[in-house]
């Protein structure tokens, strides 16, 4: 037969005996020396199966474009060769259409040598089966295994049948060596399990071959019906369901029985309410029962239908009755609210005593407390502690510029989007009927168009009334009479009045400096550095730096703006930390608190991180010459003031420094010197803008919703002459104020003309009386005597005492009036280091009940009438000097 054939690559699978392949043939050469081959009636070529590149994995998909394909056909002659199995298959080349070849394979070849490149041709060997035993019973066992087998997959799949007649038509009838080959050609295996069948020339091994490959695709098969199958199921099932659903409904509708889930939703309320059953008050539950058997007669696409099913949600899921165990332990109380808050020692007492009559009821009343002052002071956060200390459910809402009565008392339910108002939310969210109920900002309630929140809330909040609070959603009372209502408010005045009448006001003055150092050191400043994340002993703060804090830049009366500030403080720390754990630079390892502090500093801003940095004798030479950063950084003084530090106090330096070393913990040290490098430059310099007060300038005291300051008080002179006398008024005065200040003209003309008779100044100066500073709005009658005072001391050219300051209500008799701010003005005073204070009178109850704290130190004089203020102001003046 032939001995030398043209190679055609095949990329896929190997030509078996008996099957026809297409290939495609790219080389033009090629095809034309195929082509050259059948017209010289040679149709004959060798298929080889082209092997894997080395290191590819066969079972895996390469993306199509990627293919061998590619490779394959740019390849020639040797290194062609060197890619092909060398066992192939001898191909007749039926069809050549374009450069679609069609090979049919007749028998197995075995490529010995090459002949030519280009085409690639080669010698090739002919391969026969070897001998082999007909009756062989295990050739026979295996063949029957392979045959059943292929019965079973021809069964499912029609493609191979069409196989077996090709086969039958081209080859004959089967025997054991065409059976592998059959089986082998025509399963989905690998194309080199393929190849190996048509290497093996053992009979009797090709067999067993094929079997593994027929079995394996018996199994495929099967698992393809399985998925089929559960597909086809699923979708039936899924119909079927439909249908039968449909049926009942159609069966439901003719029997008249009820329609679709209602009765699901029926039986979740009345589970819900089941549990309730005992402690719900009956008029409720006649009204569940009522709207449940309504709920069964709607149409369930009706609107009625889904405003009576949230209706019915509302109202089973309150919890009627259910009441939390509360805590009427004083001690416990006590110690939770000291935890919470520092000093509010008459806010603590009151809750002790809410909770002492609890404990001797067995019940607790709902109260109403009203806790009262100005903003960071601490009122919500009481509120919370509250709860937490009698165990309650806590819960919050803001009524600050709330303008819809709704909100409280909720919408009718007849209109679209209809919510109970936030009351029944509430019980709804907390689960119990004795929440404590924080109401937030009540002084800022606004007015809508429709209606008054304010009155709305007296329903709310009235204990007479709240045991059946109606809410008009649900249309049911609600007992809110164990509620514990807690308000917070910056100014009562803005409270109506009927609301303020049923609370019990507590009101919360601020904080004076020294409470303010105990809040900083023992809750602001533990929270923010562990919200920071730094650890204690990476940072001090001295308490010289803290006062300058709260004295120069946090002087409002609550602690919000101290606590920002001290954030800023451990912020900057907190990056500080960062930027010199992250540097390499040793240079750089000691932090460098202030660069403007010289070395004899102390050493207050200076931080000893090593303090090997400090002897220079240690480090090599070269170092110590150039007074480089490191010497500079970290000076002498610095090591002193941690000899001081250390316990034992005059340890040997030498000792310190190897404690340091240990320990070499960074550590930040912010002290009053370098608090500006934190916070910036300070927001309040001292409010005394005069050492010595002038001629006709007095120091007022006055409050404010942020607590209480001083302010000045000045009359000039704006021109003289016959009949001049009048009064010019500046400094943004509300009405009140500025009819204080006429008050305080007339009387002043009064006094005057009682003690100097012959001083006409009023009647011919034209005064000029201003209150700075002159951008605040200022109004309300205390500054009266403060206007008087300056008047006189104007008139008769003399300077009031200077370290004096008052407050009080004129009339035109001159008595003085009570006055709001005791305390806040108090602290005010204290803050400008003021001694002396005049209050009227009638506020020495007010001032009595103080803290020590705030008391001491202060002279405070309390008066009836002008004359007294006149005596102090001015006699005692004359008197020392």
């Amino acid at each position: 037969g032939l001995h030398s054939v043209i190679a055609l690559p095949l990329p896929h699978r190997p030509l078996f005996p008996g099957f026809y392949m297409p290939i495609y043939v790219k080389d033009q050469k090629l095809l034309q020396a195929l082509i050259e081959n059948r017209k010289r009636s040679a149709p004959y070529a060798g298929a080889f199966l082209v092997k894997d590149e080395e290191g590819t994995d066969p079972s895996i998909v390469a993306s199509p474009d990627s293919s061998d394909n590619k490779t394959i056909d740019s390849l020639k002659g040797k290194e062609l060769l060197k890619r092909l199995h060398e066992v192939g298959t001898l191909a007749q080349i039926t069809s050549i259409q374009g450069d679609q070849v069609v090979l049919l394979g007749h028998r197995r070849l075995r490529i010995t040598e090459m002949v030519e490149e280009d085409p690639l041709t080669v010698k090739v060997d002919h391969l026969k089966e070897n001998t082999y035993n007909k009756d062989d019973d295990v050739i026979k066992a295996t063949s029957f295994e392979v045959i059943s087998t292929l019965r079973e997959v021809l069964k499912t799949s029609s493609l191979w049948k069409d196989h077996v007649q090709t086969y039958i038509q081209h080859v004959g009838d089967f025997n054991y060596p065409r059976l592998a080959d059959f089986g082998a050609a025509i399963s989905g295996a690998n194309k080199l399990l393929c190849q190996e069948v048509l290497e093996e020339l053992d009979v009797d091994k090709r067999l067993k071959l094929t079997l593994e490959l027929v079995k394996k695709d018996m199994e495929i098969s099967k698992l393809q019906q399985a998925i089929a199958k559960a597909i086809e199921e699923k979708i039936s099932g899924d119909q079927r369901r439909y249908l039968l659903n449909e049926q009942l409904k159609a069966i439901k509708k003719e029997l008249g029985l009820e329609t679709d889930d209602k009765t699901a939703l029926s039986e979740k309320f009345r589970e819900r309410i089941e549990a309730k059953k005992d402690k719900c008050p009956p008029h409720v539950l006649q009204v569940i029962e009522e709207e449940l058997t309504k709920l069964q007669l709607l149409e369930a696409s009706s609107s009625e239908f889904n405003v009576t099913r949230n209706y019915l949600d509302w109202l089973t899921v309150l919890p009627w009755g259910n009441y939390s165990n509360e805590n009427f332990d004083v001690h416990h109380a006590q110690q939770i609210l000291d935890e919470d808050h520092y000093g509010l020692s008459d806010v603590k007492e009151r809750i002790l005593e809410f909770i002492a009559v609890g404990k001797l009821r067995g019940t607790s009343q709902g109260k109403i407390i009203c806790l009262s002052g100005p903003p960071g002071v601490g009122k919500t956060s009481i509120g919370r502690s509250i709860a937490r200390a009698l165990n309650r459910q806590f819960y919050r809402f803001s009524v600050g510029g709330l303008a819809d009565v709704a909100e409280i008392k909720g919408h009718r339910r007849t209109y679209v989007g209809a919510m109970p108002g936030k009351m029944v939310q509430c019980l709804k969210s907390v689960g119990t009927a004795n929440p404590l109920v924080l109401i937030d900002e009540i002084d800022k309630l606004g007015r809508g168009h429709s209606g008054d929140p304010a009155s709305a809330l007296l329903e709310l909040l009235d204990p007479e009334q709240n045991i059946n609070f109606l809410d008009h959603y649900l249309d049911v009372p609600i007992d809110l009479s164990k509620v514990l209502f807690v308000c917070t408010a910056n100014v009562i005045d803005t409270i109506p009045n009927p609301l303020l009448d049923r609370m019990e006001i507590i009101s919360i003055a601020g904080y004076i400096t020294d409470e303010k150092m105990h809040i900083a050191r023992d809750y602001l400043e533990k929270n923010t550095r562990e919200a920071c994340g730094i650890k204690p002993e990476q940072v001090e703060v001295t308490d010289a730096a803290l006062l300058a804090l709260i004295e120069n830049y946090c002087r409002e009366a609550g602690v919000r703006n101290l606590q920002k500030q001290i954030e800023k403080i451990y912020r900057k720390i907190a990056l500080q930390l960062v930027r010199q754990g992250v540097s390499n630079e040793p240079a750089l390892e000691a932090v460098i608190v202030t660069p403007s502090v010289e070395p004899t500093d102390g050493g207050s801003a200076t931080i000893v991180k090593d303090e090997k940095l400090n002897d220079p004798a240690v480090k090599d030479p070269e170092e110590a010459k150039e007074p480089s950063l490191k010497e500079t950084l970290v000076t002498e003084p610095a090591l002193s003031t941690d000899t001081l530090s250390t316990p034992e106090g005059n340890k040997d330096t030498d000792g310190v420094k190897e404690e340091a070393a240990d320990k070499a913990v960074k550590k930040v040290l912010i002290d009053s010197s370098n608090l500006d490098d934190f916070v910036g430059k300070p927001v309040f310099h001292a409010e005394r803008i005069y050492e010595q007060t002038p001629v006709g300038v007095v120091m007022g005291l006055a409050w404010t919703s942020m607590g209480g300051s001083t302010l000045y008080i000045e009359t000039t002179k704006v021109e003289e002459g016959e009949g001049k006398g009048a009064l010019v008024m500046t400094g943004q005065l509300g009405d009140v104020m500025k009819e204080s200040a006429q008050i305080a003209h007339t009387v002043s003309r009064a006094i005057l003309r009682d003690k100097e008779p012959d001083n006409k100044f009023f009647a011919d100066s034209k005064l000029h009386l201003h209150v700075p500073a002159g951008a605040t709005p200022k109004d309300g009658p205390s500054a009266g005597c403060t206007m008087i005072t300056s008047m006189l001391s104007l008139a008769m050219g003399k300077p009031a005492r200077k370290d004096l300051a008052m407050t009080g209500e004129v009339t035109l008799t001159g008595r003085i009036l009570p006055i709001g701010g005791v305390k806040e003005k108090a602290i005010a005073a204290r803050r400008s280091s003021i001694k002396t204070i005049i209050f009227p009178a009638a506020n020495k109850r007010d001032f009595d009940e103080l803290a020590d704290n705030v008391k001491e130190g202060l002279e405070v004089h309390f008066v009836d009438t002008y004359s007294e203020i006149y005596k102090l102001a001015f006699q005692n003046e004359t008197e020392t000097s």
